[in-house]
This record gives C-alpha cells, structure tokens and sequence, in this order.
C-alpha cells in the first residue's frame, strides 16, 4: 500500500497541526508561481515587504489565513538564489510542502502520535529556520512529517526521542528573522523516508524532477483537509 493510500484511509484519525479552521471563509488560497503578476515587481529580498504583500494578497481576497504551494513551481526563491541551488544551474523551485501563512506564535500541533526524530536550527537567510521532523506510524508503516520555520524558543524545549500524542504542541510559529526571515508562516510537508537525514529535508526540488519528490512526499492536504487545497 502507497503512503498516499494509507493516509486516505486514516483520513478520519487525523487532529489538526494548527489550532485553526482551514476550511474556513477566513482562508484563502496564495499563488506564489510566476503565474501571478503581483509577484513580477515586488522585492522579495526585503522581508518586510514580502510581508506587506502577504498582507496585500490576503486582503484582497478577505482573508487571514493563506494556503498553498504543494508542488507549486514558484518564484520566490529568487531571493536566495545560492540556497537553492548553484545560481549558475536551474534553480530548485518545485515545492514540496504546503505553507500556511498566519501569525507567528501561533501553535503549531502533532497531527498524530508521533515520536521527535530531530530537531535543528537550519539558520540562514531562507532558510527552514528552527525545524522539526516528527516520526510516525500507522498499520506498520513508518513516515515523518516536517514542520518548518517555528520559534526558537518553543523548538529548544524539544528532544530527540520525545513521544507526542495527538494534539500536543510541538513548537509555535516563528517570526523574522528567526524562522529563516521569512513572513511568519508554517512549512509543513509528509515524507516517506528521510533516505537518512537529521534535523533537514529539501523543501524544494528541480520541476524535472517532480515526479521522484512527488512519491517521496505525497501531498500534505492528504493531512491537513483544507478545502482551499
């Protein structure tokens, strides 16, 4: 059985990894693809102002919540060219998870039983910022999800090893510049194997390579249940 498959049959087990209504008319899908001509002008280098246009898109669709990005290829990573790839090749900018755009101290929560695999700062400018990866298992298969750009001081409390019920904190939500200066928002993305790392996951992928990162990390909204998704 796929991981895909398992987790439509546990759809019904399932506790929400933010304490909010995804479905709610508070949400709103955000486009972050070269498809969305908002995005040609802005300077996405200068996060105050990625964040007043985070602001900007919301408004205009009467929200406060913003979804998406799940195997979006995006532009925004321009603004950390070396990050993502050497700059003198194709850019990584196919994403892998879902983002969640809302306020930073907003809790952050363990979907299902889960044990800490690892915790990590990944510092730097666009990075993950504080990062966590959480083992789980369901009808004997093993995945892990991951939850990015969170709190440093919630993180730190965290450990290796650590077990988690459904619905106990993991972390909150981080602010800039601490979650990797990014407007505050939550990386969240299923794996089903970490094909050996600790603490870090790619979040991003070259768009020729879809297919391979797609099976490797189904869509999180398999999880999450937004309908905005």
């Amino acid at each position: 059985m796929s991981l895909t498959t398992l987790l439509q049959k546990h759809r019904a087990d399932f506790g929400p990894v933010l304490p909010v209504d995804l479905n709610s008319t508070d949400v709103c899908r955000l486009d972050f693809s070269a498809q969305n001509p908002t995005l040609a002008e802005a300077d996405l280098r200068d996060t105050a102002g990625f964040e007043a246009l985070v602001e900007q898109l919301l408004t205009e669709q009467n929200a406060l919540i913003g979804v998406g990005g799940y195997l979006e290829n995006r532009v925004i990573y321009r603004r950390s060219p070396g990050l993502f790839g050497d700059p003198a090749v194709p850019a990584r900018s196919l994403h892998l998870g879902v983002d969640v755009w809302l306020r930073a101290g907003t809790p952050v929560l363990s979907p299902l039983p889960a044990v800490v695999h690892s915790v990590q700062d990944n510092a730097g400018f666009g990075d993950y910022g504080p990062t966590v990866i959480l083992e789980h298992e369901l009808d004997g298969t093993t995945f892990y999800t991951l939850y990015g750009h969170l709190s440093r001081h919630e993180t730190a409390l965290l450990r290796p090893g650590l077990f988690l019920n459904t619905g106990d904190q993991v972390s909150e939500v981080g602010p800039a510049p601490e979650n990797g200066d990014w407007p505050p928002h939550l990386h969240f993305q299923i794996m089903a194997d970490l094909e050996g790392r600790v603490g870090d996951f790619p979040g991003v992928a070259l768009p020729e390579e879809r297919e391979k990162w797609a099976a490797l990390c189904p869509d999180p909204n398999l999880i999450l249940q937004s309908k905005w998704l």
